[in-house]
């Protein structure tokens, strides 16, 4: 691919960026607008839809302050991959 090439692509891509944000925007949008309605309910059925905005509750390794605690079992434990990130600046 010539530089051009590139260029028309990125300016593309840039474009589809910007209109997958407006879209996400738009969805986080109506959807607080159903969660403003359904307020302390879990389900809502509409029509052929049915809605549920659940509490989920998760338990999660609070890594901070196991480094603090115990710093040879974190190390131990500590696996470091690498990967490559993909950035249009």
């Amino acid at each position: 691919m010539s530089i051009n090439e590139i260029e028309s692509k990125v300016r593309e891509l840039r474009q589809l960026q910007a209109l997958i944000e407006e879209a996400q925007a738009e969805a986080e949008t109506i959807k607080d607008a159903i969660k403003a309605h359904m307020g302390d309910s879990e389900e809502l059925r509409a029509g052929e839809y049915k809605v549920t905005w659940k509490a989920v509750t998760a338990s999660r390794v609070d890594t901070t302050a196991l480094k603090k605690a115990l710093p040879e079992v974190v190390a131990k434990f500590t696996k470091t991959t690498t990967s490559r990130r993909f950035c249009v600046a």
